[in-house]
């Protein structure tokens, strides 16, 4: 039998807030962020901090829900649209860490994109944030690419990402975002 006292223990020590596995909805999405802001309003973290957390929350969420590639029915994961989620504080930032399953034909240009944003400077971040909403640049899901650059933007840190290949069609593909805690201000 799974032993859930193991799970509970590990989530623990990592100091898991809130975890998901399963398909993203809109309306998981909305719930998802109304407990967030209720847990940050509680925990009366600084401002700055919370509108940190809860702008990339909703950057990584918007981009699970809306670039997770969908799958010919009865091929691949059992939940086409599945994927996992967890949100961690530690003593000095945040950790908000996502999964998903994707094409592998996809990883490629994803991962290029990716590396180009890592080498960006706050800067260079946001004048190619400006760039692509000038010159309309779309991906082939649509967006600009605006999701990852403004999760770098927001979270003033580089990506963590990795892609694990599952078989000769999908990757799992996991997104790292870490958001460094504002310390008060004592005068």
């Amino acid at each position: 039998m799974f032993d859930i006292y193991n799970l509970y223990e590990r989530m623990e020590s990592h100091n898991i807030m809130l975890s998901f596995k399963g398909v993203i909805t809109s309306e998981l999405l909305s719930s998802i962020l109304q407990i967030m802001e209720a847990k940050l309003d509680k925990m009366e973290e600084h401002p700055k901090t919370r509108k940190k957390v809860f702008n990339v929350l909703v950057e990584c969420l918007q981009n699970l829900y809306h670039h997770i590639d969908d799958y010919p029915s009865g091929v691949g994961p059992s939940d086409r649209k599945s994927a996992i989620f967890m949100i961690g504080r530690q003593a000095n930032h945040y950790d908000i860490i996502t999964g998903n399953f994707i094409l592998n034909e996809n990883v490629d240009y994803l991962k290029e994109r990716l590396e180009v944003v890592n080498q960006m400077s706050r800067e260079e971040l946001k004048e190619y944030y400006k760039a692509i909403l000038n010159n309309g640049e779309m991906s082939q899901k649509g967006g600009g690419g605006l999701g990852m650059v403004d999760i770098a933007r927001k979270s003033g840190q580089k990506l963590d990402f990795n892609f694990k290949r599952i078989d000769d069609t999908y990757s799992f593909f996991s997104l790292g975002v870490k958001i460094e805690q504002e310390q008060e201000i004592i005068n």
